[in-house]
């Protein structure tokens, strides 16, 4: 997760001078094992539904994921992603909302960030395959031009700017094209985002879950068709709840009683 909304200076490209690592095809098993020890929040189902939805794309497609991190959805996706696919990826590393409860002030770490990004991709032998905009994704818009055919945002999880980022960026999801979204119905201000403009929209529609990484598709939803698809993403709505609560008793340093509701005590993702 990294931010959507502040932006540091552009960094198109972004990888260090040097770097001729090629990659190569490797399998879901080994692509998950290669990121075990990448900083970052996905679980092993949500990495299998990246790998899926990158897989199935042609040559000639287009992957722009918002929120890269350290690098471990970055390199899911560039290890499953056919030959010819392009993948772009954008994050300002600018030390703010990095990660859960990391909202602000880590504006040291911001350039380590960046290093360990690039480093891990190079570990993971996909850095080759990377685009990197080191901006803001709102500002990154004028920055990349087309169509997208497979969208992984990540961003910043506050209201405002994952609204942003559904709007302006699922504008770009060509049609037919899939739009991932993570922290969905877990984040507050994610799920208000998805509320606000996909639970009753009529664009795009919702094809569940893996954990709190929502996968939609962009196709036309006639009246009937969109208020189906509004009760599929209603019912996940008590799973919002439970997470609401298992996070305030976290801070709380409530932590134990979350086993009540099947937690482990973990951040919920």
């Amino acid at each position: 997760m990294s931010s959507a909304e502040s932006s540091t200076s552009t960094n198109s490209g972004g990888r260090p001078s040097g770097d001729t690592t090629s990659s190569r095809r490797r399998s879901f098993d080994e692509t998950y094992r290669a990121v075990a020890d990448v900083e970052g929040w996905m679980t092993r189902a949500q990495a299998g539904r990246l790998w899926d939805a990158a897989s199935r794309l042609r040559a000639g497609a287009r992957i722009v994921e918002i929120g890269s991190f350290r690098g471990r959805s970055a390199i899911v996706l560039a290890s499953a992603a056919p030959p010819g696919v392009a993948i772009t990826t954008i994050d300002p590393h600018g030390g703010n909302d990095r990660g859960p409860q990391e909202i602000e002030g880590f504006e040291e770490a911001a350039a380590t960030d960046h290093v360990v990004f690039w480093e891990n991709l190079r570990a993971a032998g996909v850095d080759d395959r990377i685009d990197h905009l080191r901006l803001g994704s709102q500002e990154a818009l004028s920055h990349y031009q087309g169509q997208v055919d497979l969208l992984y945002i990540d961003g910043a999880h506050r209201l405002a700017p994952a609204r942003a980022d559904i709007v302006a960026w699922g504008a770009r999801v060509a049609p037919g094209g899939t739009m991932l979204i993570h922290d969905s119905f877990s984040s507050v201000g994610v799920t208000g985002a998805i509320v606000a403009e996909l639970v009753f929209g009529g664009r795009f529609a919702y094809r569940g879950r893996s954990g709190s990484l929502a996968e939609y598709q962009r196709v036309p939803l006639d009246p009937a068709r969109r208020m189906r698809n509004a009760l599929r993403q209603a019912v996940e709505l008590p799973w919002f709840v439970r997470n609401v609560v298992v996070k305030a008793l976290i801070v709380a340093r409530l932590g134990r009683l979350t086993r009540l509701l099947g937690s482990d005590g973990t951040w919920p993702y």
